[in-house]
């Protein structure tokens, strides 16, 4: 039993990984790599489209405050495709501030009586976003694909 005991003591030059060992843990980091990066760049781009429709949303409530501050009619100005944020009382020299998300690029169509805001994220899908204030209810991506600079 002692001979034992000692034969187990005096192998301690055995304490470090072998090759294989050290291959079969790379290949299974290499595995879970490959399956993880899709997985995160699809949450990226689904999280850049919720960004695009929340910025509509956010246009939709500032064009109504724009609505009900200047004698019932809706701005008919900016018609072009906006970056970062845009002023809607621009024409008429008050100040209705439309702040837009990261990458997203929107346009506001408006005339006195109704108006349509269309917005995408660049980081995305490349969906374009509507709502149409004639039609009402929710920001929707309408098939087929409408055109971000005319939204229609």
């Amino acid at each position: 039993m002692q001979d034992t005991i000692a034969r187990l003591r005096a192998k301690k030059q055995d304490e470090g990984f072998t090759l294989i060992e050290l291959l079969v843990v790379v290949v299974i980091i290499g595995v879970l790599v490959a399956i993880a990066v899709p997985v995160y760049l699809n949450y990226r781009q689904g999280a850049a489209d919720k960004s695009a429709q929340s910025d509509v949303r956010g246009a939709v409530s500032a064009i109504e405050q724009y609505y009900t501050d200047n004698g019932n009619a809706y701005a008919t100005t900016p018609t072009a495709k906006q970056v970062a944020s845009f002023n809607l009382g621009a024409a008429t020299g008050t100040t209705s501030l439309v702040t837009l998300s990261d990458k997203t690029e929107m346009t506001y169509v408006g005339t006195v009586s109704s108006y349509k805001v269309c917005a995408t994220n660049t980081g995305g899908s490349g969906k374009i976003y509507l709502y149409d204030s004639t039609k009402g209810g929710s920001v929707t991506a309408p098939t087929p694909a409408i055109s971000l600079t005319t939204c229609s």
